[in-house]
């Protein structure tokens, strides 16, 4: 039987402050992670492909803050379809993290249904990007448009996404070792951004 770890908000913030990150394995237990090479994008050099801007630009999907921060954590859980790394010990741990401030959803909406959206964690002038889902085309990335907006707006240093993708690689994720990126960390926590 595999144990747990412990996923109180001060266990969890600190664990962030460090660079691990949660995740729940195929057995069911929760483990800590870090990544090496670190994938992050800098907020400065966000790059928006042209059909994308369209999107944004049409203003199809109603953008909320906040609004059903459970509601998207559990479609980015419905959308993984191997059933790992978010479960229910998980959502209630962020849900502890929402209601104290840290943790947070950015959500599209089409026609009042929620259409994509992302969620992740706040601390100091750092952003760490959960996870991310979709029921339309498009819904998820005007969500990362509007995030990115958003901690630009907020002063934001940092928004972390653990690991780059090819899909995140074309927004200009980036990826760093991992002792950069801790100094990157180091330097954003000792400032407070409000995110919400």
């Amino acid at each position: 039987m595999h144990r747990s770890v412990p996923l109180d908000p001060e266990t969890l913030l600190s664990a962030y402050a460090q660079g691990a990150f949660p995740m729940a394995d195929r057995d069911g237990a929760i483990r800590w992670y870090t990544a090496d090479p670190r994938g992050l994008f800098p907020l400065k050099n966000f790059h928006i492909p042209h059909t994308l801007r369209q999107t944004v630009n049409q203003r199809k999907f109603e953008v909320r803050i906040n609004h059903d921060f459970e509601g998207t954590m559990r479609a980015c859980a419905d959308q993984r379809r191997d059933g790992t790394w978010i479960n229910e010990t998980l959502i209630a741990a962020y849900l502890r993290l929402h209601h104290l401030g840290f943790a947070h959803s950015v959500e599209c909406y089409l026609k009042g249904a929620l259409a994509g959206g992302l969620y992740g964690v706040s601390l100091g002038a750092a952003f760490f990007g959960e996870s991310m889902f979709h029921r339309h085309a498009n819904a998820s990335k005007v969500a990362l448009v509007h995030l990115v907006d958003r901690l630009r707006e907020r002063d934001y240093e940092l928004l972390d996404t653990q690991a780059s993708t090819p899909h995140l690689r074309q927004f200009g994720c980036v990826d760093i070792d991992a002792e950069e990126y801790l100094k990157l960390l180091r330097k954003a926590l000792q400032r407070k951004c409000v995110f919400a």
